[in-house]
């Protein structure tokens, strides 16, 4: 009778209008209910069937409603829906195709068709799949809907890891297309022959990319002679081709644990251009001088050449042989010595310089998986960065500050890497914090490369990093842009990196720049200003694949520890007002350690975000960088997480009550 009763619709109309209304995200929880984050410090709950018309991180507006004498919102217009394309593993549901979404906020199924062209016999129980939401509750449809676009990979495929999560970031999961043959293109370049120097290049024992060779004289005056060869794919990939279009469209090499992805065929990045030991190969050289002070004459020559690399050195080799005074895998010639000692000497001036004038970092150890064939997880080691990664590192840095110099000069833009310090609207409350945990700085200061040098210098000598882990939110982040600007991060006044351009792009762009400064050219085109984001996107899309692979590997290898009981010490890293997450110094997974897991009594216990703080009883028990001691509490296959418990146990404090006084009497 009253179905489709406009007086009645009216009606629901204006008492709805009357409801307060807020905009906000939803939170959505494990448990099924959510919350309506309006900003930092307003939220309002959602009961579970509320949470049935939306998915975690919408921007909805909610009516706020008060039932059973509490405020709940009613998500009921979509602003932005937050998930469009999305991964999942398939779930029948009374013979009916279902997706369920891999992400620990979205566990609901949703109900699925396929895409035409793919067959729903092809589609098993738990098979991975990409999948796109076409109907949203808050659209005016009734259910959320979605269509399976392709299926990724079996339920029981053990490189899973791999395939579905190059497929979560849009990434590439093969290599680009090989060609038939190769040519060198016709660059009006005259390449020197360097092929008589004695080249070396340092890298781990598996590398085949080799992109970079050196070759170092220590002269008489204390001075030293350095000559950077870098592997030259754009003298065989021309501006504007298709393989080079591809290659901005990946911007990177693709580096996962166990495997990578290259940006160029392998026909190139592992063999023409890679500069294999004994093997003429065409390069783009740097020579400069370095003062006896690590200081970097501004007499960098760039020219073209061709090298041959007379020894192919490993890292772990090159360090023993100069930390401890031997090898006993490797022994050098009297001139792989000579190039090792002058390197060593030449790197020991640079740290010294940059120590003492510009800005470097602790040394944090790599993680790397050792993987069965079956690609199981055998081990994982730890990997320092020792004297010989060091000394390489001084050579890359030495010469992109080169070529960062020499494109500012001659046409004023190219791909710079640049930071620019402590965010403006953040410089306020970072001069704050410093200066009353013992420092003495102001804006002014910390708005110069100088300023912000001697700043990151004097936290470096501090007893703990607790103040410095404080310090990193008030900063920018590091950018690509084809402006040249200050890296204050590095404590350079500019930096562009030409060093890799097998595995980055944006070095090959700088490539061509630089030899057109080799041919005398005044005038060059200016990079696409698109290219400095899409390399920041890109980038940003690699880290976040490494970091979801290796999470899915943590998992399958520390499954047995919660029954283990096994004790892992960790560094905390983050801290917000549900708990602390922690990276296991062991072996740098990382795990989150909830409030309820340090104590369980949220009375008790204060989770302080912006102090980076976590306090039990009002006395600050854990802070930023400390190192502690966890238990793992458990071990999550399905969203590859872990979760820790600190080995520390606070007391129960009792309460006095006239009962338990009398007992003590």
């Amino acid at each position: 009778m009253f179905q489709d009763n406009p007086l009645l619709a009216q009606l629901k109309q204006q008492i709805k209008e009357t409801i307060p209304k807020k905009e906000g995200s939803i939170k959505a929880t494990e448990r099924g209910f959510g919350f309506l984050e309006v900003d930092n410090k307003t939220s309002y709950f959602i009961p579970p069937a509320y949470m049935k018309k939306v998915m975690h991180g919408d921007k909805v507006v909610a009516l706020i409603r008060t039932e059973k004498e509490k405020e709940v919102a009613e998500p009921d217009e979509l602003i932005e829906q937050s998930v469009e394309r999305f991964i999942g593993r398939v779930k029948m549901i009374r013979d009916k195709l279902n997706v369920v979404p891999d992400s620990p906020q979205l566990k609901d199924a949703i109900r699925a068709k396929t895409k035409k062209g793919l067959s729903r016999d092809a589609l098993s129980e738990g098979d991975w799949v990409v999948a796109t939401l076409i109907q949203h509750p808050l659209k005016g449809d009734n259910n959320f809907f979605c269509e399976i676009s392709e299926k990724i990979t079996e339920s029981d495929d053990k490189i899973a890891p791999w395939w579905v999560t190059l497929a979560k970031h849009n990434l590439p999961n093969q290599e680009p297309a090989p060609q038939d043959n190769w040519e060198m293109l016709d660059e009006s370049l005259v390449r020197e022959d360097l092929t008589h120097l004695p080249f070396i290049t340092i890298d781990s024992e598996s590398t085949k990319d080799m992109d970079d060779a050196l070759h170092t004289v220590a002269n008489e005056d204390g001075t030293f002679t350095l000559t950077i060869a870098i592997a030259d794919p754009t003298a065989y990939v021309a501006q504007g081709t298709d393989l080079d279009k591809e290659a901005r469209e990946r911007g990177f090499t693709i580096y996962l644990p166990g495997r990578n992805i290259p940006m160029l065929p392998r026909q190139l990045s592992d063999d023409l251009c890679s500069l294999r030991e004994e093997e003429v190969r065409p390069a783009l050289c740097c020579r400069v001088t370095v003062l006896a002070d690590g200081t970097i004459v501004e007499d960098a020559q760039f020219f073209s050449a061709t090298i041959k690399s007379q020894g192919r050195l490993a890292y772990d080799n090159v360090s023993d042989l100069l930390e401890t005074g031997s090898c006993d895998k490797w022994q050098p010639t009297d001139i792989i010595s000579e190039q090792v000692n002058a390197l060593h000497a030449l790197a020991k001036a640079r740290m010294t310089w940059r120590e003492t004038n510009a800005v470097t970092f602790p040394d944090r150890p790599d993680y790397r998986f050792e993987l069965s064939e079956d690609n199981d997880v055998v081990a994982i080691h730890v990997d320092p960065r020792r004297i010989a990664n060091r000394m390489v590192e001084e050579a890359m840095i030495t010469a992109n500050i080169c070529a960062g110099r020499a494109l500012r000069e001659h046409f004023g833009f190219g791909v710079f890497n640049t930071h620019a310090g402590f965010s403006p609207e953040k410089m306020a409350d970072a001069v704050e914090l410093i200066n009353s945990n013992g420092g003495n700085v102001s804006a002014d200061q910390l708005e110069t490369i100088e300023g912000f040098s001697a700043l990151r210098r004097w936290l470096n000598e501090q007893e703990t990093t607790y103040l410095d882990n404080r310090i990193r939110k008030y900063q920018s982040y590091s950018e690509i842009g084809n402006a040249p600007a200050p890296h204050f991060a590095m404590g350079l006044d500019v930096y562009a990196t030409w060093t890799s351009p097998i595995r980055k792009y944006g070095d090959m762009v700088n490539h061509r720049l630089l030899k057109a400064i080799i041919r005398g050219e005044n005038a060059a085109t200016t990079p696409d200003e698109m290219i400095g984001e899409e390399l920041a996107l890109h980038r940003r899309h690699h880290r976040m694949a490494e970091r979801d692979v290796a999470d899915w590997l943590y998992v399958r290898l520390l499954k047995d520890s919660v029954a283990e009981k096994s004790t892992f010490t960790a560094e905390i890293f983050d801290i917000n007002r549900a708990g602390m997450r922690v990276r296991l110094l062991e072996n740098g997974a990382m795990a989150f350690i909830p409030a309820p897991l340090i104590v369980d009594n949220k009375k008790r216990i204060e989770c302080n975000g912006d102090m980076g703080t976590i306090s039990v009883d009002g006395v600050k028990e854990f802070q930023l960088g400390d190192t502690i001691e966890v238990v793992l509490a458990e071990v999550k296959e399905p969203t590859r997480s872990i979760v820790g418990k600190p080995t520390r146990e606070f007391a129960v404090i009792a309460e006095k009550t006239e009962e338990a006084v009398e007992k003590s009497e």
